[in-house]
């Protein structure tokens, strides 16, 4: 069998796939660490032993890392929003029938794609007040970003920022070279000034972020 790390490796998802044109995200607690392992396998096997609509591109599981809260998060790329919740309210577990948030992509800030594939990713949610105030929070933070010093990022690949359908979502999927990276980078000058951006933004509140390691991923 091979092992949780070889996977990691090979199955990254590229997060700005041109023919992704829908995301569907879901995210849970769970007891533990062993919980969320033995959760993230019934999904994944469940997965694995399904006939998949075409449409379904990817689909990979996280479990969150640090902290005594342990996260599990689902997301699933599609080239249409319309085959994938019909397929996985036909899966037999219950815990793949969780059901998800449809997202698309928005806007892309890559920053160093040449360091390779991430070991690890960290969500930043903010919840909106419709369209606007989800396109503005982007336009300001990717602004930010774009416009701070490569030190103060250091080890940031690439941010990904997805907008929920239903315009009360924004979140952000920043690929990272390593959990140290994105810890050191929590106390820079760029993420302060992401957040006070956020925090000063009328009808936009930050939600805060979780760090994930990618554990299952599947090939549409």
């Amino acid at each position: 069998m091979t092992s949780t790390g070889a996977r990691r490796a090979a199955a990254v998802p590229a997060i700005d796939r041109a023919d992704s044109r829908a995301v569907f995200m879901s995210h849970w607690y769970v007891a533990g660490e062993e919980q969320g392992r033995a959760v993230l396998d019934e999904i994944a096997d469940a997965w694995e032993a399904a006939e998949r609509p075409e449409d379904v591109l990817s689909f990979s599981c996280y479990l969150s890392t640090g902290g005594d809260d342990v996260t599990v998060m689902t997301y699933a790329q599609c080239a249409g929003p319309d085959a994938y919740r019909p397929f996985v309210r036909s899966l037999p577990s219950a815990a793949a029938r969780v059901e998800p948030v449809e997202y698309r992509l928005f806007r892309s800030v890559p920053l160093a794609p040449e360091s390779g594939p991430a070991a690890s990713v960290v969500i930043a949610s903010f919840d909106v007040d419709g369209r606007e105030r989800q396109e503005h929070i982007v336009s300001s933070v990717t602004a930010n970003i774009e416009a701070s010093p490569r030190s103060d990022q250091a080890g940031l690949i690439a941010s990904h920022f997805h907008l929920s359908m239903d315009g009360t979502r924004v979140v952000n999927y920043a690929e990272w070279t390593s959990d140290e990276e994105h810890i050191a980078f929590l106390e820079g000058a760029t993420r302060h000034r992401s957040l006070r951006l956020a925090t000063r933004t009328p009808g936009v509140r930050p939600i805060g972020f979780t760090r994930y390691h990618l554990y299952r991923a599947i090939d549409g």
